[in-house]
């Protein structure tokens, strides 16, 4: 069984903005499942499959993002997943709006899900898929740029951005975060340098 971890921030207010990425593709994953979120033993919503053939656990902390270590952590343990089966997708500022990169391990890269999470569970030996939202104009603050949601003309780079972190995240369910990084971790077709993954 995966644990599938989106980050962001619970609240209408929240919906849409950059640093809800998260929370956008484990929403379609749900969908694409047929799976409804609920409440958990956790301080989480989970959408979860049942039965003989499950493969996928969702989950969206509701702690806010600067403490999803907690409501990860609550979760690895209530359900025993080991570090290898988890994996939390997140925004990141660092990458070009659309670009995906996945790692089995890392630092938090300044994003203090990330800094939380490897917190809590004292490692960060675990899988993640960041997607890229942009840093935005110079002139704006970060933590304004990351709380916005994405500017008319980036809107459908966004969802398209979405749906292939989807993949992305079927992927892993399917073979493991190393094909992720092999089929993902590259420029989309199309764009300058689309010239294959990036080294680890």
């Amino acid at each position: 069984m995966k644990l599938i971890v989106g980050l962001g921030n619970p609240g209408a207010r929240y919906r849409g903005t950059r640093h809800n990425v998260g929370f956008d593709v484990v929403d379609e994953l749900a969908r694409r499942r047929g799976l409804d979120f609920e409440g958990s033993p956790t301080d989480a919503l989970m959408a979860r499959e049942r039965g003989p053939n499950a493969e996928v656990m969702l989950a969206k902390p509701l702690t806010y993002m600067n403490r999803s270590g907690g409501a990860v952590a609550a979760l690895r343990h209530y359900y025993r997943i080991e570090p290898g089966e988890l994996l939390v997708v997140a925004d990141d500022v660092n990458l070009p709006l659309g670009r995906l990169r996945a790692r089995r391990r890392g630092s938090d890269g300044g994003h203090n899900g990330f800094a939380s999470i490897i917190e809590a569970l004292g490692t960060d030996a675990f899988p993640r898929l960041r997607v890229g939202v942009g840093r935005g104009r110079a002139e704006r603050r970060l933590a304004s740029h990351v709380l916005a949601r994405f500017d008319a003309p980036e809107q459908e780079e966004a969802a398209i951005a979405v749906e292939r972190a989807a993949d992305a995240v079927e992927a892993f369910v399917g073979d493991g975060i190393d094909a992720v990084m092999n089929r993902f971790n590259r420029k989309p077709e199309g764009t300058p340098e689309a010239d294959g993954a990036e080294a680890d």
